[in-house]
């Protein structure tokens, strides 16, 4: 299964996504997951669902973020090269905090850098889409039953805010700071390790497997989950390997990872 949502004629729908020839095509409106619901209350008002839809590229779409989650769960030092390279202690448990969803922006978004910063940095990262409510997982626990798919995401965070602040709520919670997409796929086999990959205009920054996690995916559900349940269509966030750096006006950065296509995004700097 591979999904994204999208925007045509000023309307949302989502569609089904399929790889033809090594280029990803929408190539049918598929059912919207249950938690979205503004998107089905638009369906009931409206005749949205009812449309001829023929077959486009993916990269011709008005992409939206693929998902609606009801929060954006984060795991930060989950790299060890990312933990030397930014001088801190290797953790003992997974490091947890939260991106609000006003934060999510969408594939081909513009990243606004905020006038109260003078270092915003890109993150690479895998994500996870939770599938099914999950509360107090036991290790051992099926995972994948959780799991909905896989999706990729730029957690972009304020550096010098984080320095800054005893809390990383602002430095990572800024209005599109949380790049997401382009699609959902569950057709990817993490226990073999995927290749994630950032490029800055260009040139490649950050290259890394998941295999090279401190934590592992499962044992990032089971902590978390005994803290507070995961619902459907949430978002979690790996963490990001080495490589990280400082974006400037004008930049594009490209998160990838096979199966996932990539996520593309510009950046200015916010005016207001």
């Amino acid at each position: 299964m591979k999904y994204c949502r999208f925007s045509i004629n000023n309307q949302t729908h989502y569609g089904s996504v399929e790889d033809r020839n090594g280029e990803l095509w929408i190539v049918d409106v598929s059912p919207a997951p249950a938690e979205d619901m503004a998107y089905r209350v638009a369906l009931e008002e409206t005749d949205a669902g009812n449309f001829d839809f023929a077959p486009m590229p993916l990269s011709a779409a008005h992409l939206l973020p693929p998902v609606t989650p009801s929060k954006i769960v984060c795991v930060g030092r989950n790299y060890r090269a990312h933990v030397r390279e930014l001088g801190n202690e290797m953790p003992v448990e997974p490091l947890i905090f939260f991106k609000p969803p006003s934060s999510l922006l969408a594939p081909g978004g513009v990243i606004r850098m905020p006038a109260v910063s003078e270092r915003v940095d890109f993150e690479g990262e895998l994500a996870v889409v939770i599938g099914r409510r999950a509360r107090n997982l036991k290790p051992g626990a099926p995972w994948r039953d959780v799991v909905r798919g896989f999706t990729l995401a730029n957690d972009v965070t304020a550096r010098d805010l984080q320095n800054k602040d005893d809390q990383w709520t602002r430095a990572k919670g800024f209005d599109t700071f949380c790049p997401i997409g382009p699609i959902v796929s569950d057709e990817l086999d993490l226990d073999a390790g995927l290749n994630l990959e950032t490029r800055l205009n260009g040139e490649i920054r950050q290259h890394a497997s998941t295999l090279d996690f401190i934590f592992s995916l499962p044992e990032l559900l089971v902590f978390i989950t005994s803290v507070f349940a995961l619902e459907p269509g949430d978002l979690l966030l790996t963490g990001t390997p080495s490589g990280i750096a400082p974006l400037s006006p004008g930049d594009r950065v490209e998160v990838s990872i096979p199966g996932l296509g990539t996520l593309v995004n510009t950046v200015e700097s916010d005016e207001k």
